[in-house]
């Protein structure tokens, strides 16, 4: 039976999963889900991934979630080179550092960015308080310093001389926010040579297709049924807003 990937590119675990199986050509079927529309709350999705939530895989009777795990898993599984995981300690405890800090760093933060310039406003119709923009935005930006200063520091990727999970889970996190217009490497020019050398070990071609939904994303927006993200609505201003 074939591995099945469940993935809206949309969403940054989602493309990380995408580059890396994509990059080490591991085959796979690709269901493309989109989160707006509500089908991972569905009967179907159910059965993979009772946690509701994208990247998932299935692969024969086998059904993982979280990005991460999944990574990891596809690594083991199809013996990837190993810069992408390390078996060397040392360097394998730096991209595990990255990617236990990661999910209340600069992915969170990112997302509201999103969330709070675009979806939330034009979508579901519901003014973002001011204070809570400024606050995300204030918050991107420490993590920001704190990825430069405390991972990156004058390395030419997170573990060292050769790109691992953790920049690739880390540059779709970092574009995340150019998707509601904010340019996160204006004024950054260390963070944005980094981005280059990512960009180019991964290969142009795949590193713009993957970020290609993102990039308009603006433009995708005007195109949202807010009438399919309704049965969301509570939910996500629960979640954003209070």
């Amino acid at each position: 039976m074939s591995l099945e990937i469940y993935l809206d590119l949309f969403s940054q675990p989602c493309r990380s999963v995408y580059i890396f199986a994509q990059k080490n050509n591991i085959q796979f079927d690709h269901k493309k889900i989109s989160l707006f529309d509500g089908y991972q709350y569905g009967e179907e999705f159910g059965k993979i991934n009772v946690l509701r939530k994208l990247p998932a895989i299935k692969d024969g009777d086998f059904c993982l979630a979280e990005s991460i795990a999944i990574m990891m898993y596809l690594a083991e599984k199809f013996h990837t080179p190993d810069h992408w995981y390390p078996a060397d300690l040392q360097k394998r405890a730096r991209v595990n550092e990255y990617l236990a800090w990661q999910h209340t760093a600069i992915r969170i933060h990112g997302s509201r960015i999103i969330w709070f310039n675009l979806l939330i406003p034009k979508v579901l119709g519901v003014e973002v308080p001011k204070e809570k923009m400024d606050n995300a935005v204030e918050n991107l930006d420490a993590s920001l310093t704190l990825f430069d200063w405390k991972f990156l520091q004058d390395k030419p990727f997170i573990a060292g001389d050769q790109i691992s999970l953790a920049d690739l889970v880390a540059i779709v996190e970092i574009m995340q926010p150019l998707g509601a217009g904010m340019d996160v490497f204006e004024n950054r020019p260390k963070l944005k040579a980094w981005k280059d050398r990512v960009r180019e070990e991964i290969g142009a071609e795949l590193f713009d297709e993957a970020h290609q939904g993102i990039l308009s994303f603006q433009e995708a927006v005007k195109t949202l049924d807010p009438k399919k993200m309704e049965p969301m609505k509570a939910k996500i201003l629960k979640y954003f807003l209070s």
